[in-house]
């Protein structure tokens, strides 16, 4: 197959320089567009001199890219500065491929993204078109689509974690609290006091509490696969590490043992590349997928009666942002799913 030609729209931000990682050694894909408006001008390795033996395109502002050039443009922007630059890179060249890392187009309901966005959706019409991409629940729908809505780190853990569990009736979905843990790359990397090495260092910090927009991903789609409406207790907090993310569900049984969570989730993923769920008594630990598309999912019995614990992790800028997206990009291409992203957890 022919190499398809890639565009990273804000490759200075951590989810956009993982994508570069990771597509620099994908077989089937050449990077022919990078831009950083903030940065234009300079080259890949002066923003990450990790990058010093590559030969990239130099930043670029996004105006100046003639989008009918490429193939697929994956986009690692903040929300709200996303919508209306996808708009115009389809407007240029319809049949281009969109891996949306933003939360943009994640929300289906207008009203939903208004509340939690803190304004009105500025390309709603193309919201009708966007795939929820995780990869395990919608990979049909991902093979077809041109705009996909890639999740957010935490939702890609939980949802993965809990979906199935809610799906066949093994959990009430009434009564789910959340306690989710992110190394500070989440954060994204413009400069915030709270994410200085003095202090995110050496603690443990929650923060959004009862608020975080990642609750509606959560909500949305676990309200689907359980077929009514779902709030959920959801909790973050920020870890004082690089990268990696860990997610403790607590969850009240319907009527099952924690055995039979285990059991639906070794069956639901019992053919999937990147979801392992451990063996009783064997816990995840995010060392374990540290730059690795890799997800870990265990199941432990809660001491309270008629509860159990389910622990999910991966890493937050791979199979929980830049991974996934290159994930549905391969389905989006006809590519088989794995191609460019097999590798091991770097351990230690």
């Amino acid at each position: 197959m022919t190499r398809k030609k890639i565009g990273i729209l804000g490759a200075s931000g951590y989810t956009g320089s993982d994508a570069v990682r990771l597509l620099a050694r994908h077989p089937n894909a050449e990077i022919t567009a990078l831009t950083a408006n903030t940065h234009a001008g300079k080259t890949m390795s002066e923003v990450f001199p990790h990058f010093f033996m590559l030969d990239l395109p130099k930043l670029v502002e996004w105006e100046k890219v003639d989008w009918t050039r490429l193939d697929a443009v994956f986009c690692g922007l903040p929300h709200g500065t996303t919508q209306e630059i996808i708009a115009a890179v389809l407007k240029a060249n319809p049949g281009i491929k969109i891996l949306d890392m933003s939360a943009d187009f994640r929300l289906r309901d207008k009203d939903s993204y208004a509340q939690w966005y803190g304004h009105e959706h500025r390309a709603f019409e193309l919201q009708g078109e966007a795939v929820y991409g995780l990869t395990e629940l919608y990979r049909e729908k991902i093979t077809a689509a041109r705009l996909v809505a890639c999740p957010g780190c935490y939702p890609t853990a939980v949802l993965l974690a809990l979906v199935p569990l809610a799906k066949a009736k093994l959990i009430d979905v009434d009564d789910i609290i959340i306690d989710a843990k992110s190394g500070v790359t989440g954060a994204g990397r413009g400069l915030k006091q709270n994410t200085l090495f003095s202090e995110a260092g050496e603690g443990l910090s929650p923060y959004s509490i009862g608020s975080h927009r990642h609750s509606a991903e959560i909500e949305q789609e676990i309200g689907a696969a359980a077929g009514s409406a779902v709030t959920v207790n959801f909790t973050p907090h920020l870890i004082p590490m690089a990268r990696g993310e860990f997610c403790t569900s607590y969850v009240k049984l319907n009527g099952a043992t924690p055995d039979d969570l285990r059991a639906e989730l070794e069956k639901a993923y019992a053919n999937e590349p990147f979801v392992y769920v451990t063996k009783k008594g064997v816990l995840p630990q995010t060392q374990n997928v540290r730059g690795s598309n890799y997800v870990q999912i265990g199941v432990v019995a809660d001491r309270i009666e008629n509860r159990a614990i389910v622990l999910s992790t991966l890493d937050n800028l791979v199979k929980g942002s830049a991974g996934q997206a290159i994930q549905n990009m391969n389905l989006m291409f006809g590519l088989p799913e794995t191609t460019g992203l097999e590798q091991i957890a770097l351990f230690p």
